[in-house]
This record gives structure tokens, C-alpha cells and sequence, in this order.
């Protein structure tokens, strides 16, 4: 494969060029951070997962006419990608009380919230992604007024489908984070739905048993990691071609 320019390296994936103009390569990695960084780690094979189940996600709010930044899977840890404008926001929509809402309102973990919260975060690893108001974003320019109302009315629809998506398979929605870009296309801009969508940003719980089958496992010491991430993908039918067996997947993209 030809050699691909570098653009960027996160906690969780690689980006580099795509083929053509307005793309991107986003690879998958099996690396796991917790606490902005603080805990790290490695779970084996959560690249693999984390790009079929991701892949699976985008294709289906595609068919329900959800703007995603997705374009086709390469192979098993990398998929092609629309090139947008990242906005330097995270987008926290909560249903169910869990992680920081729990520990900063004292509110029992596991409550049904009276309905879906959305939180607005800052991205910026050097100061621990702080919680901030529309004020904030809109009076330092990280996003418009208008942004804004196109970035909440999406991530409303995404938490409607995926509450169906995931109760059809057993699994509560607990919380979820999505990243937004701006996509240009002949002078025209239009805000879509950029990151993925995996066991890494979503909590997710088993609906009888309120096991946890996400990321959460990984932050609280609670083993079995692997085998969560593979539960979410066998529930939803994609289990990579390779199986349970081989994990690795294919190397970095050079």
C-alpha cells in the first residue's frame, strides 16, 4: 500500500491523507486512556470492534438521513472519511445518571433521568475537557448560534435511534458523546456528525442485568473489557470476519 502522510494522532485513532481530496484515513487503535490521559492501557483487539461497530452505527443513521462524515470501511482497523472541520466541542447527551452527572449532582448511579440531558463540553486535553455553557462556545467562537441548534437537533435524533438500536438488542443507553464538523462543499456549509460511535463513547448496559458492556469497565478496574466490547458487537451482528480468534487486525497504514 502506498505510503500515507501522517495528520494527526489521538488517544484512540490516527488520521492520515486520503486517496482522493476531502478525505481521510481513520485508523483504529487498541490503545485505552482514562481520566484525560491519566490511565492507560491497551485492550486487545477494541480497534477491530470499535471500527466495525462504529462503521455499523454510521451506516445506519445514514439510512435515516443523519449527515455522517463516514464513507466505506477499508479493512479491519480503518475506514475512509469525509474531511470536515472539527468543531472543539463533545456533545454529552445523558438518559440515565452515570459517571460525572452522578458524582456532581448526587444523583444515584443507574436513576432514569426525567428526560435527555445535553451537556456541552470544551475539547482541550490540558484542561480536562471542561464542562461549559452555550455562552461560552458561542461568545469565544467556537460555534455559532445556529451551529449550535443543528449540532443538538442531530445528536436529539441519534439518541432516539440508538435508545431503539440498542433496547432491540438487549442494551440500555445509558450516555454518549458526539463530535461534529463542518463539512464545505462548493461554498456551502453544513454541520455533520464526525468520531465514531462505539463502546468507547457510549455507556452501555445490559437491560436485565445493568452489567456494563463499555469503556466504564476499563476505568474502574472491572476486567473482562475484551469480552464486553465483543458482547456489544455479537448483540449487534458484527462481529469481525476473523472472529473472536484473531483480534489484531491488519497493520498501520504506512
Amino acid at each position: 500500500m502506498a505510503r500515507r502522510r501522517q495528520l494527526y494522532e489521538g488517544k484512540a485513532k490516527i488520521l492520515f491523507e486520503g486517496p482522493e481530496p476531502g478525505t481521510l484515513v481513520q485508523y483504529f487503535k487498541d490503545d485505552a486512556t482514562a481520566g484525560n490521559g491519566s490511565k492507560k492501557g491497551i485492550i486487545t483487539g477494541k480497534g477491530v470492534l470499535n471500527n466495525r461497530i462504529s462503521e455499523y452505527i454510521m451506516l445506519r443513521l445514514q439510512e435515516v438521513g443523519i449527515p455522517t462524515h463516514f464513507i466505506r470501511r477499508i479493512n479491519m482497523r480503518e475506514q475512509l472519511i469525509r474531511e470536515v472541520e472539527i468543531i472543539p466541542l463533545e456533545i454529552v447527551i445523558r438518559n440515565v445518571a452515570a459517571g460525572s452527572i452522578a458524582k456532581r449532582l448526587g444523583i444515584p448511579e443507574g436513576t432514569r433521568l426525567p428526560r435527555s440531558i445535553v451537556e456541552y463540553y470544551y475539547k482541550n486535553d490540558s484542561l480536562g475537557d471542561p464542562m461549559v455553557a452555550e455562552e461560552h462556545i458561542t461568545a469565544f467562537g467556537w460555534a455559532s448560534t445556529h451551529d449550535m441548534d443543528d449540532m443538538v437537533a442531530i445528536a436529539l435524533r441519534v439518541n432516539d435511534f440508538l435508545c431503539g438500536l440498542f433496547a432491540g438488542v438487549g442494551i440500555v443507553l445509558i450516555d454518549f458523546k458526539l463530535e461534529f464538523g463542518r463539512l464545505w462543499e462548493d461554498e456551502e456549509m453544513r454541520i455533520i456528525l464526525a468520531d465514531e460511535i462505539s463502546p468507547d463513547n457510549c455507556r452501555l448496559w445490559d437491560a436485565k442485568t445493568n452489567e456494563k458492556l463499555d469503556k466504564d469497565r476499563f476505568r474502574r478496574d472491572m476486567g473482562r473489557v475484551e469480552e464486553a466490547y465483543q458482547e456489544v458487537a455479537r448483540r449487534l451482528g458484527i462481529l469481525p470476519e476473523a472472529g473472536n480468534g484473531d483480534m489484531k487486525g491488519s497493520e498501520m497504514m504506512q
